[in-house]
C-alpha cells in the first residue's frame, strides 16, 4: 500500500527522519557524478534529495504518484510538482538525464513496466538512482517508518529487474546501519557510529541506493498493456441543478 503524503511529510520534519535524509544524502552522493544542466525527475516522494541536488541543473520535477498524493515544490516559487500515473509519465522520448527515485519502487503495482517506462523518457546513456528499503535491514520491519512499507529489495533481486528492464546496474551503496529507534539520545550515538556501519557492515544497511545507465544496443519485448485505472479528483466538481437546467412541467 502507497504511503500516504501527509505521513511522508511528517517523517521528515522528525529527528529520525531528519538522521535518515543525512545518511542516505551521504549515501547518494558517493553514486552521483555531477552533470552539467542536467534535465532531472524526481519519482516517488524525493523533495528531501532533490533540495540537494538541483543546484546546476538546467531544470527540475517532483513526480509524485496519484495514489500517495502531492505537495507544491518548490516553497515561494512556481511550482514544479506533478501528479502522476508512474507507468504512463507525461513526457517525450528521451527528455531527462537522471532520474530520482524514492520511495517510489517499492510501491509499483508492476515494477518492469514502471521501469520500462523510465527507460522511455530517459536520453541515451541518462542514468537512474534507486533507493529501495534493503530486505536484510532493520528499517524494512518497522512500521513507523516508511521504509517499513512496501516490498524491500536484497541487491541481487534489484541488479536482477534492473538487467530485465535494459539497464546496466552501476555501483551501489547503503545506508541506515543503525536501528530506527526515535530517542534523540540514541540517534546521537547510531547516527555517529554510520560511518563504521558503511566500511564494516555495508551488507546490512537499512537502504539500497543503486545508480543504472540506460543501455542502448538490447531490444525488450513489448507486450499489448491492458486498460490502466483512471485517476479522477476526489473533489471533481460535477455541478448542481439549476432552474434552467431543470424540465420545465407541461
Amino acid at each position: 500500500m502507497q504511503t500516504d503524503i501527509v505521513d511522508l511529510r511528517e517523517f521528515y520534519s522528525s529527528p529520525l527522519g531528519q538522521a535518515a535524509e543525512a545518511s542516505i544524502s551521504h549515501a547518494l552522493k558517493t553514486l552521483w557524478a555531477r552533470l552539467p544542466d542536467e534535465r532531472l525527475i524526481g519519482l516517488g516522494y524525493a523533495l528531501p534529495y532533490l533540495e540537494r541536488f538541483r543546484e546546476g541543473a538546467e531544470r527540475v520535477f517532483a513526480f509524485m504518484p496519484a495514489g500517495q498524493g502531492a505537495v507544491n515544490w518548490p516553497a515561494g516559487a512556481l511550482s514544479s510538482t506533478a501528479l502522476v500515473f508512474d507507468e504512463d509519465l507525461p513526457l517525450p522520448d528521451s527528455s531527462i538525464d537522471r532520474i530520482l527515485l524514492v520511495h517510489s519502487l517499492e510501491f509499483a503495482e508492476n515494477p518492469r513496466e514502471m521501469l520500462k517506462e523510465l527507460y522511455r523518457v530517459l536520453a541515451p546513456g541518462g542514468r537512474r538512482v534507486i533507493v529501495v528499503p534493503s530486505r536484510r535491514g532493520v528499517w524494512a520491519r518497522g512500521e513507523h517508518t516508511p521504509f517499513g512499507a512496501g516490498r524491500p529489495y536484497s541487491r541481487g533481486q534489484l541488479t536482477s529487474l534492473l538487467r530485465e528492464t535494459n539497464f546496466t546496474p552501476g555501483a551501489f551503496a547503503g545506508a541506515l546501519f543503525y536501528p530506527p529507534y526515535r530517542s534523540r539520545l540514541l540517534l546521537r550515538l547510531f547516527h555517529s557510529l554510520d560511518p563504521v556501519g558503511r566500511r564494516a557492515l555495508p551488507l546490512f544497511s537499512g537502504v539500497i541506493a543503486a545508480e543504472a545507465q540506460k543501455r542502448l544496443y538490447q531490444g525488450l519485448p513489448v507486450f499489448a498493456r491492458a486498460s490502466r485505472r483512471v485517476f479522477v479528483p476526489v473533489l471533481a466538481p460535477q455541478g448542481v441543478p439549476t432552474a434552467r437546467s431543470l424540465p420545465l412541467d407541461k
